[in-house]
């Protein structure tokens, strides 16, 4: 069984940049596909973002796109999602999630899909 633990997040100003890491405890991160959620309060669990376990693949949500990126370091077993130029929407607590995978390029995009999840860690975005 993997156990995710997140790093990184806290608050930082409109256009800034933060750096979330999800590693692997007692596990390797190796075929497992991994995604970013992401929870507002009131809100559902929405995806952000997804990579395959080679690191060949990737998916974003439309409001992500070309601010976020996912990537992952498997030597390492840790995901990483690099927001930059954050706006105020994007204040969440951010989940990462992980699910053992047989083929290298798949990418899962669904919340439920997933067996593993990371503790969250907030993020906020000040105007």
């Amino acid at each position: 069984q993997v156990l995710l633990v997140q790093s990184g997040g806290g608050l930082v100003q409109t256009g800034g940049s933060l750096r979330l890491s999800c590693a692997a405890s007692g596990g390797t991160l190796s075929s497992y596909g991994m995604g970013w959620f992401r929870q507002a309060p009131g809100k559902e669990r929405e995806f952000v973002a997804a990579i395959s376990w080679s690191g060949i693949n990737a998916r974003y949500t439309d409001s992500v796109k070309d601010r976020f990126y996912i990537s992952r370091d498997n030597a390492k077993n840790t995901v990483f999602l690099q927001m930059n130029n954050l706006k105020p929407e994007d204040t969440a607590v951010y989940y990462c999630a992980g699910r053992y995978l047989k083929g290298d390029s798949i990418v899962v995009v669904q919340a439920q899909d997933y067996d593993y999840w990371g503790q969250g860690t907030q993020v906020t975005v000040s105007s």
